[in-house]
């Protein structure tokens, strides 16, 4: 679903994320989709939970 904050200091060569933090700049639009990408994998996993189907395969990105 993304990059973790860990996994993106260590590309970048900080040794803390504070220093990270001060450099990236994620835009609403960004931040939106994200979040409605893990609201639809979130929903399908309920779903499948709830149907004993495996709905929230279907759901991931190919």
């Amino acid at each position: 679903m993304g990059w973790e904050l860990h996994a993106i200091a260590t590309f970048a060569g900080h040794r803390h994320t504070d220093s990270t933090l001060r450099y990236i700049q994620l835009s609403g639009r960004d931040l939106a989709d994200k979040l409605g990408r893990g609201m639809d994998h979130i929903h399908a996993w309920r779903i499948s939970m709830l149907t004993g189907t495996d709905a929230a395969a279907a759901a991931m990105p190919r």
